[in-house]
């Protein structure tokens, strides 16, 4: 891998045992998708049904993407450098477009989402390319084929732009399975061969700080959509209890992945042999579902807020039940990935939900939240008690 190569390098310098901080542009890049996460969550409360399920899940899967995919564009440039600056300038631009048209993407803005998205997708990898120094063959190869898969991928996206409906809806998942497959698959390519995971020599602490980074992203959107419906509406012993669930719940999400699991993730990655095998399967695949989850719980959380009175709905139900459930077994694989243990805690959880959801028809939406909510908590407790009584363990 390349590293400082004279003056004229935009890549990062590396040092063995630490790692550069996360830059104020990469924060300020972060913003757009703050603006996307809310427009997810706003389009899935609009559009609550199983085709709005699907297409708002398949928009999500291109918001992710596109973020990762800068993320670890960014770990091996170094953003303090004026080209890669406002090249990071750039794609905030083109995604605000693509965040600003989301509502519309699958009526008459796709072409515009699309067009967007392969802008950002197409467009950093050719700068990545131009900035990879001659030296560098192996990197640079492996470049080549990300840029071929994403510009198959391209034709996909922008034609889908143009279609309507179903073939729409096809031609853009099918755009989502090329980009997809491309990390797990290598991105082989005839002529070029496999990429090797050897050439992903990432700085994993950089990599998992701004993974974590984006959850906080999607959980304070989470907390903002609590604090504004709340703050919206008539004022009742009703609503107030189910405000305080929400909020226990948001708490013990964050919980989940920050009291622990992010400090471990940065040590395994830091010690890893490997990184950019374990910055592919835990930080780009294995924390999709955990934003996922988060978007459908807020979108779960906002209805009951509105009527905790009236039955659960399906809405409510697939919202607050669904949401944890993703967020479970995301954050459950994440940390099964960094330190190859299943959490009994987990398990559990997992299994109450379940259980759960046989009875929510029969719940008020207070209900339902109020006991999603004690879930959360009582898995968040349980593991904590867990993993500290095993370190405890380890130093006697």
């Amino acid at each position: 891998m390349a590293e400082t190569q004279g003056g004229a390098s935009l890549f990062r310098a590396r040092s063995p045992g630490s790692h550069r901080a996360v830059t104020f542009v990469e924060l300020f890049f972060d913003l757009v998708f703050v603006f996307a996460v809310t427009q997810l969550s706003h389009e899935l409360r609009a559009h609550f049904s199983p085709l709005g399920l699907l297409e708002t899940a398949m928009l999500m899967l291109a918001v992710w993407w596109v973020w990762i995919f800068t993320a670890w564009i960014t770990n091996w440039l170094d953003p303090d450098r004026t080209p890669v600056r406002l090249m990071l300038l750039v794609l905030m631009l083109f995604g605000l477009v693509l965040s600003s048209s989301i509502p519309e993407a699958f009526e008459h803005r796709g072409l515009i989402f699309a067009l967007a998205f392969v802008g950002m997708q197409v467009g950093r990898t050719i700068f990545m390319l131009a900035a990879i120094p001659p030296t560098d063959v192996s990197l640079k190869r492996n470049f080549r084929r990300v840029l071929v898969w994403l510009a198959v991928s391209a034709v996909a996206w922008i034609v889908g732009g143009f279609a309507a409906d179903e073939l729409r809806l096809a031609l853009w998942g099918l755009a989502l399975v090329i980009e997809y497959l491309g990390p797990a698959l290598r991105f082989w390519t005839p002529g070029l061969g496999r990429s090797s995971v050897d050439d992903w020599n990432v700085d994993g602490p950089h990599l998992a700080e701004r993974a974590g980074l984006f959850i906080i992203i999607a959980l304070g959107k989470s907390v903002l959509v609590i604090g504004d419906t709340f703050a919206e509406t008539h004022w009742t012993a009703a609503r107030l209890a189910a405000f305080v669930a929400a909020f226990v719940a948001s708490v013990a999400m964050w919980w989940l992945y920050f009291d622990k699991g992010a400090e471990l993730g940065v040590e395994q990655i830091r010690r890893a042999p490997n990184p950019g095998r374990l910055g592919r399967n835990a930080y780009t695949y294995l924390h999709l579902p955990i934003v996922a989850g988060i978007v459908l719980f807020a979108a779960g959380n906002e209805l009951a807020l509105a009527q905790p009175g009236e039955r659960a709905d399906f809405q409510t139900t697939v919202g607050i039940l669904a949401g944890s459930m993703l967020y479970l077994v995301g954050v459950g694989l994440f940390k099964h990935s960094v330190r190859r243990r299943r959490l009994v805690s987990n398990m559990v959880g997992l299994g109450s939900l379940l259980a759960l959801w046989l009875i929510a028809r029969y719940l008020p939406a207070l209900g339902l939240a109020a006991a999603g909510a004690l879930v959360l908590a009582t898995v968040a407790v349980w593991e904590t008690r867990t993993l500290r009584n095993e370190a405890m363990a380890a130093n006697e």
